[in-house]
């Protein structure tokens, strides 16, 4: 008997890139499922809302930043235990305010490879496309 379909949860994901390269990881905070585990900012896409109207509520509730111009990136689907979801990703240069942790998380700007650990499952590609992107050859973080 196959296992029932799961509707997936769509969720805005923003890489916020620095001029130096670096990028923005935020830890799980207590409570949420994969607590700890370190991953790039966003959430839910509400109805009616675009990924770019979605980035900017997230990212104001999350880090208090008002952010420019958010550019679409990419996509993927991961499958997680307690929910399907669907990340689209948008590179983030431009903002307003310096990223300041709103919900108990931890932030950290990484480069090519990570130190912060463990990594959620979906950060993962993200950090396989950067370094296809910038010729990095070698881990991108490190396995759990």
């Amino acid at each position: 008997m196959n296992a029932p379909q799961r509707e997936p949860v769509a969720v805005a994901v923003g890489v916020l890139l620095r001029d130096d390269g670096s990028f923005l990881l935020a830890s799980r905070p207590d409570g949420k499922p994969w607590a700890g585990y370190w991953e790039f900012p966003g959430g839910k896409i509400e109805a009616g809302e675009t990924v770019q109207q979605a980035l900017r509520r997230e990212l104001r509730e999350e880090l208090a930043i008002e952010i420019e111009q958010a550019e679409f990136w990419r996509s993927c689907r991961v499958d997680y235990p307690h929910a399907l979801v669907d990340l689209q990703f948008c590179k983030v240069r431009d903002w307003q305010g310096e990223p300041h942790p709103c919900e108990g998380q931890s932030l950290a700007w990484q480069q090519l490879p990570v130190q912060v650990h463990p990594v959620l499952p979906g950060t993962i590609p993200v950090l396989r496309w950067l370094a296809e992107e910038r010729g990095h050859k070698g881990p991108t973080h490190r396995p759990d």
